[in-house]
Order: C-alpha cells, then sequence, then structure tokens
C-alpha cells in the first residue's frame, strides 16, 4: 500500500482514452477524477517510483514508468484536443514534450535503445511499450535499437523475459520464468517495424501455449 506506481496513471488515462475512441462517453465525475489525476501527476512525475514490476531495489527513475507518464498528458491533451472535454490543454500539451524530452535525455543508453532506468544500460521489456503507446514512431531509430537490444539481451528459448534479474537490484536469487506477456509486446513490435512473418511465427507460438481451455498462464 506504501508503494508508488507512476505508471498506472498512464494506464488509466488511456483506458479512458480507448473508451472515448469506441464511442463510450465520459460522465461528469469520470472526467473529473482525470483531471484530478493529472493535477497530482504535474507535481509527481519527476519521482521516482517502484515500477511496473515492483523491483525490491527501492525505487528508481524508471524509463517505463516515465514513458507512461508522457501518456497520461498525451491522453488528456487528446480528449480536449479530439473529444471536446474540457481542461488546460496548454499545461498538459507543455507537460506532454517536457516528459519526453526528460525520457530522450536520460532513458537512452549509448547504443540507442531505451534504459530499463534513468543513467543505466539495462534493458527491460516494458520499453517494448513505447512503440505501442505512441511515445516514438515505429521507424524512429530508438525504437529499433530497443527492440533488437530486446531480441539479443533478454530473450531465451524464443520467449521475453522481464529483465535479467542479474542485471537488477530485485532482492531475489536465480532466475525466473518469461512473462508471456511481454512476448506479445514482441510481437506487436516486429509488426510495426514491418517484419510480419517474425511477428506471426512469435504469436502463433504463444497461442500454442494455451491449455485445454484456452488459457495462458501468467509465465
Amino acid at each position: 500500500s506504501s508503494q508508488f506506481q507512476l505508471d498506472v496513471y498512464g494506464e488509466v488515462m488511456d483506458a479512458s482514452h480507448q473508451a472515448r475512441l469506441a464511442g463510450l462517453a465520459d460522465g461528469h465525475e469520470s472526467w473529473e477524477l482525470q483531471k484530478l489525476l493529472m493535477d497530482f501527476l504535474e507535481g509527481a512525475w519527476r519521482q521516482p517510483d517502484e515500477g511496473i514490476w515492483e523491483v525490491r531495489g527501492g525505487r528508481q527513475h524508471f524509463t517505463h514508468s516515465k514513458v507512461m507518464a508522457w501518456v497520461a498528458a498525451d491522453r488528456a491533451a487528446l480528449a480536449v484536443d479530439r473529444f471536446g472535454l474540457d481542461g488546460p490543454v496548454d499545461r498538459w500539451r507543455a507537460l506532454r514534450d517536457e516528459i519526453h524530452r526528460d525520457v530522450l535525455e536520460h532513458g537512452v543508453r549509448a547504443d540507442g535503445a531505451l534504459t530499463q532506468a534513468y543513467g543505466g544500460d539495462t534493458l527491460d521489456a516494458s520499453l517494448l511499450m513505447a512503440p505501442l503507446v505512441g511515445f516514438l514512431p515505429a521507424d524512429d531509430p530508438r525504437v529499433r535499437a530497443t527492440v533488437e537490444a530486446v531480441e539479443h539481451e533478454l530473450t531465451h528459448d524464443g520467449f521475453v523475459l522481464r529483465y535479467r534479474t542479474e542485471h537488477t537490484a530485485d532482492g531475489l536469487a536465480g532466475g525466473e520464468g518469461a512473462f508471456l506477456l511481454c512476448t506479445f509486446w514482441l510481437a506487436d513490435c516486429l509488426e510495426l517495424l514491418g517484419r510480419a512473418d517474425d511477428a506471426r511465427r512469435i504469436y502463433e507460438r504463444l497461442l500454442s501455449l494455451r491449455n485445454d481451455v484456452g488459457l495462458l498462464s501468467e509465465e
């Protein structure tokens, strides 16, 4: 209960954005709550957090968390620009631009790949979300560098690991299974990069892992 997970705000704002795209209208209370979330985010996005994986090594400036903070600002601005809702859209646009600059200044390593946390070289599968949420276009060289780095550094037996536990202060000994969700993200990214055959091969292999009632496990 004491954890701070910055990425959640982007998840909530994007879920509301997807609902609007699908024709589900925001109720007054929903949009008022979203504006309150944005008020909090404006002052909180620079704080370190526990990150999407809730690592036990203490709070860091996780790049994925900052990307999702950008998502929150982007979707808030789109709510005004595309759907006519009320709000301080100029502030939200400025926040979106500020977060974008910050991530690209502090969250990219020497080879152009996005890093797990600011100032480090560790890779993380959550960085595959950057093109999927629109933070960077698929043809950006940093997207290609990130995807190829995940393929080379985080893929084991064709499946994507969240991160290398030996490279992350997670407080856990040994390894873990591959989170299947991360491998789906890789398939999506490969499709965006024009590697449709590779994407389909990975996707169909994932589907082959379903059990007798069609369910997939977490790992």
